[in-house]
């Protein structure tokens, strides 16, 4: 997604969709938020909570979401997470949490999602190394929360002081949103940083911050721009910096005197491009159909076939904050807008007619290659106009938050690597002690057998060698496992809880193993897969 004029550029490969609902908007009444995530850093692993003396210190690294070809220092081993440019107190007992390239979960059920967004060029803070004054970066500041936060409102206060005292660096080169959720509630925290003029001790916030609570009824979407727009700091469920304002005055962005309200969207962020756009009319149009007269972008519409230029772009105020579904939704609600590529509608790349060919019978019929993730080459060489999907590749998950059952058994991530739409989502219990080795393995310069990621992504590629029908080999042998692992749900979590009233160890031990198992299932499945696949679509001639 490039960024309108007067904004950072926001590159394809940091395209990250956030689909959050509050308790009372899902089936089950679990909180859920979630991200498809683009970021080369994608091994998933446990990192233990831990006691530390009084007077430690706690490293703040840079380059913690960049690894393989990103990274100059390609191949650092796990736990490595890059070059340490500052310091800061450490507390006396951290949690346990989950970490890839974006921490995601701690042992007490508190999840957060991430989705880099645009903002205005002046706020820029680019990393010079013993130079720049700020110091802490979104995913740094997302570790700490984990750490210390037993609730998402206590995560905002650790993430928001950090970047209050130690100044917001961005390592992605834009603003930053989160959506924070705990098994009663989730939030949205918006985070610009304050160009390169703040220093540290100088009495002023070193971040533009607001946070606005998602009603239990509500679901919200976060297409890689931010959100929230009017701020109202009467109310409980909005929070924000002192400066949330008065930067913008500062700054000539907003002249109180005007008469006019105060919007923080567009004090701070440029016009939102049909990359973010695209996703907010697919999700809101979907699950809350009725709620106002949507622009009609599917296929039979008053639009018809072709691109979204036949159509004035209805910008970021005709999207509200949040809204209430028509219907409740699920974990698997989510994960099938995860792999959307918009389907039926003016977006699917897969309906450009330069995918057309002869049906041998005077007419046309779609190329057996026709795919919605076609190269950058082969775009080019068949003018396939472009529109984003929903994720990208990378990993992602859905975070499922559940107060009534024990934390280490209510909070799973239902987690993928490299592509949703080809990858299986496993789930992975906040009580694991440690995922399968094959989850914890990838680097993006050189191929491993013992991979998940490159497992996937070898299935990916072989998928485009005759793309419509391959894909249906792929759905035939995933699907059967991921619904393996819906319907085995309630019963695993019955046999955990039960062993979590007795035997605690019993119980991490049991979804440890079970974690690791599924995980080698699906590795075990793609490898079969790929034989399949080259064997029935090979180009080989007899």
């Amino acid at each position: 997604m490039r960024a309108a004029a007067g904004a950072v550029d926001i590159a394809e490969g940091d395209g990250c969709t956030i689909i959050s609902a509050g308790a009372l908007a899902t089936l089950d009444g679990s909180v859920i938020t979630s991200q498809s995530d683009a970021c080369s850093e994608c091994r998933i692993h446990v990192v233990p909570g831990r006691a530390f003396p009084r007077d430690a210190k706690a490293p703040v690294h840079w380059g913690m979401i960049y690894y393989g070809r990103d990274d100059e220092r390609g191949g650092r081993p796990l736990g490595d997470y890059g070059a340490v440019i500052g310091e800061i107190p450490q507390v006396e007992r951290t949690y346990t949490y989950f970490h890839t390239g974006y921490s995601l979960i701690n042992e007490h059920q508190v999840a957060i999602a991430e989705s880099t967004c645009s903002q205005r060029r002046e706020l820029d803070v680019p990393y010079i190394e013993g130079v720049t004054e700020q110091f802490m970066t979104v995913e740094q500041a997302q570790v700490f929360a984990l750490q210390r936060a037993r609730t998402a409102r206590d995560a905002i206060r650790v993430i928001t002081a950090l970047m209050e005292e130690y100044g917001f660096l961005p390592s992605t080169g834009g603003s930053e949103a989160l959506s924070v959720g705990d098994p009663r509630e989730v939030w949205v925290l918006e985070l610009f940083s304050v160009g390169t003029n703040w220093r540290r001790g100088s009495g002023t916030p070193g971040v533009i911050w607001a946070a606005k609570r998602v009603p239990d009824d509500h679901v919200t979407v976060i297409p890689n721009y931010v959100r929230i727009r009017e701020i109202d700091l009467k109310t409980p469920d909005t929070l924000a910096s002192s400066n949330y304002m008065q930067e913008a005055v500062d700054r000539g962005w907003y002249d109180p005197r005007a008469g006019t309200p105060f919007i923080w969207q567009e004090a701070y962020a440029p016009a939102i491009t049909e990359g973010s756009l695209n996703r907010l009319w697919l999700v809101h149009s979907s699950l809350a159909p009725g709620l106002k007269a949507w622009p009609n972008r599917r296929f039979g519409g008053t639009s018809g076939p072709g691109t979204v230029s036949r159509q004035a772009l209805e910008g970021a105020a005709f999207y509200p904050f949040s809204f209430k579904p028509e219907r409740k939704i699920s974990v698997r609600d989510v994960i099938a807008f995860q792999r959307s590529v918009f389907e039926g509608t003016i977006y699917d790349m897969t309906a450009d007619p330069a995918w057309l060919v002869s049906d041998g019978q005077g007419g046309a019929k779609k190329s057996v290659l026709a795919t919605p993730f076609a190269s950058n080459d082969l775009k080019e060489l068949l003018r396939v106009a472009s529109h984003r999907t929903i994720a990208q590749h990378g990993y992602g998950m859905v975070a499922q938050l559940r107060h009534w059952l024990p934390d280490p058994v209510g909070g799973v991530l239902w987690f993928y690597v490299d592509n949703p739409y080809v990858s299986t989502y496993v789930p992975v219990y906040a009580g694991v002690r440690s995922t399968s080795e094959l989850y914890q393995t990838y680097d993006a310069r050189q191929f491993s057998e013992g991979s998940a990621r490159w497992a996937v992504d070898f299935v990916d590629n072989l998928l485009h060698l005759k793309w419509q029908a391959a894909v249906k080999d792929l759905l035939a042998v995933r699907d059967p496992l991921e619904n393996e692992f819906f319907t085995q749900q309630a019963e695993v979590e019955q046999k955990a809880g039960e062993l979590y009233r007795t035997d605690p160890e019993a119980a991490a031990t049991y979804l440890t193993d079970l974690t690791r198992t599924r995980m080698e299932r699906v590795v075990k499945m793609y490898r079969e897969l790929r034989g399949t696949l080259i064997t029935k679509y090979t180009n080989n001639a007899y």
